[in-house]
């Protein structure tokens, strides 16, 4: 006669349990809701119409290529070239812009550039098996380098006004790069949760010879992702020309580590294997709000640096958190 030793999970165990994984992959939603709620009420004109608006344009830039950084990330790469791509393609768009007075080839040339750089690191990655650090660090270097030869170390005005209001237009009382932003996490919402793309970028990230086997094209799949992640980055870096209506080689700086703290805070893990849109969503608004309310207190630049530092630790310790609650 066989005795069965083990020992059903009550009902009310399992409860719990739900209940404390759902209270963990909600607390940064809910922390961020307690600290929105808290800034509205102690810091002077935080919750105004127009510093929401402010607030929100802040952010268009990091959502977008958020959005994209994250796919990076769920694959077990990363791409430290996202700041010096910015800098590239608005500059690029704007010299092209000036000599030719042609939206669409200012964008179109942005946007081939930064489709070629993301393509590159890609293939450096996938197929020559370069670290990702070093790959994309060199490429950080090179691009931000010719930011500066083609420009000639100068900005690059912008004149014409129908580029300008590609980031000064609204639509319906909204500026145009807030619906930009909102409509690339829904695209990206969408791809990660509801297509085999997404399904075999967590897979790769997971475990990438696993994903292998069952049939994936593991190095295309990687070029695609970083040609995803360099298209966004470089039409985020047109818009943001446009903002300034000028293209200026030395813009975004340090840009990539806020880009990889707001989606570290969002939930995605930097081993891979695990992305949420709604995550990353809230980390960027996480990264938005406490510069916000940093410039609405005039508290000086060097301490916003020292803030910002501190919460790119926290969003890997959060991660190392999680990553070792999970093995537990």
């Amino acid at each position: 006669m066989t005795t069965n030793n083990s020992h059903p999970v009550q009902p009310e165990t399992q409860t719990m349990q739900d209940k404390k994984r759902w209270l963990i992959q909600q607390s940064m939603p809910i922390a961020y809701a307690i600290l929105f709620c808290l800034l509205s009420i102690t810091v002077e004109n935080f919750f105004s119409s127009a510093n929401i608006v402010g607030l929100m344009l802040s952010v268009a830039q990091i959502g977008m290529v958020a959005c994209t950084m994250m796919m990076c990330l769920a694959s077990r790469d990363f791409d430290l070239s996202v700041g010096s791509t910015i800098a590239f393609s608005g500059v690029l768009g704007a010299i092209i812009l000036e000599h030719t007075q042609s939206i669409t080839l200012a964008i179109g040339g942005g946007l081939l550039a930064g489709a070629v750089i993301g393509a590159g690191n890609g293939f450096l990655i996938a197929y020559l098996r370069v670290n990702a650090l070093i790959a994309t660090l060199a490429t950080m270097l090179m691009v931000r380098g010719l930011a500066f030869i083609v420009s000639k170390g100068q900005a690059v005005g912008i004149s014409n006004e129908n580029f300008i209001s590609l980031g000064d237009a609204r639509l319906l009382g909204i500026p145009v790069p807030v619906l930009v932003v909102a409509a690339c996490f829904i695209v990206f919402g969408i791809l990660l949760n509801n297509t085999v793309f997404g399904r075999n970028t967590l897979a790769i990230g997971g475990n990438p010879e696993a994903a292998r086997l069952a049939g994936v094209r593991v190095e295309r799949l990687r070029v695609w992702i970083f040609l995803l992640q360099g298209l966004v980055t470089a039409f985020a870096g047109l818009i943001l020309a446009s903002r300034m209506t000028s293209g200026q080689p030395n813009s975004a700086q340090g840009f990539e580590l806020d880009v990889i703290s707001a989606c570290v805070l969002g939930g995605v893990s930097l081993q891979g294997g695990k992305a949420r849109i709604f995550g990353v969503l809230i980390g960027v608004l996480i990264m938005g709000t406490v510069e916000n309310v940093m410039n609405l207190m005039d508290v000086d630049a060097f301490y916003q640096y020292l803030m910002r530092g501190l919460i790119l630790l926290v969003a890997v310790l959060l991660d190392q958190l999680k990553t070792r609650g999970a093995r537990a």
